[in-house]
């Protein structure tokens, strides 16, 4: 048996009852699971990607959401991969590498509904002062908005060109009528260029959201 289906099996018995009150030998035997072990390491697997959450106050556990959600007063933000994330209009829990805790003042939202987190790979934007908690060093996680898919000049978007995604700064070329993403890096990259009718046609160019702020690793 694979490990993700396991796991999907365990978090399909947790949103029916309350693993709480089953023993490792209950959930085993309810999953047609010989080994014990196998059940406790997947458990902890969970728990340790924030994905099973245990109220011990009120002595249940819980299926987190597969997006953003609140618990204990605190956002708990989805942590997609950086270079591999896709698409981030819904999320999958097999998509998720964990969550990141942070308050709702951190990112100025009433509500963690849209949005998730990437960590950083790569460069691209280690100047980027202007960028709530920047600028983006290797391996900082960045707070992303999927809701927000208009940004305007300046904005810090997560673009995804042909399955990859991008940190860059968006600007809007009216002139030549181009969407040009700008790195504000040390190495001086080159930009990447768009043009209108690819930015507005071709389902390889896409905005996945604007930025709104970087945690530092």
């Amino acid at each position: 048996m694979q490990k993700g289906d396991l796991q999907k099996r365990i978090i399909d018995l947790a949103q029916r009852q309350n693993l709480y009150e089953l023993s490792l030998k209950d959930i085993a035997e309810t999953l047609n699971e010989k080994h014990r072990q196998s059940i406790k390491h997947h458990l902890d697997q969970l728990k340790k990607k924030g994905i099973i959450v245990t109220d011990h106050e009120n002595k249940k556990v819980i299926v987190a959401e597969p997006k953003g959600y609140k618990f204990a007063n605190l956002f708990n933000l989805p942590i997609l991969g950086s270079a591999d994330c896709g698409r981030a209009t819904t999320f999958a829990y097999e998509k998720i590498r964990g969550y990141l805790k942070v308050s709702s003042g951190i990112v100025g939202k009433k509500s963690p509904d849209g949005l998730f987190v990437v960590k950083a790979s790569g460069d691209s934007l280690d100047q980027a002062d202007t960028i709530p908690g920047g600028p983006v060093k290797d391996g900082d996680y960045v707070i992303v908005d999927c809701k927000n898919k208009d940004p305007q000049d300046g904005d810090y978007v997560l673009s995804v060109i042909d399955e990859q995604a991008n940190l860059k700064r968006f600007y809007k070329d009216k002139k030549n009528r181009q969407i040009r993403l700008m790195s504000e890096s040390s190495l001086n990259l080159p930009p990447i260029i768009i043009d209108f009718k690819d930015y507005s046609s071709n389902p390889s160019y896409f905005i996945n959201g604007v930025a709104i702020r970087v945690i530092k690793k």
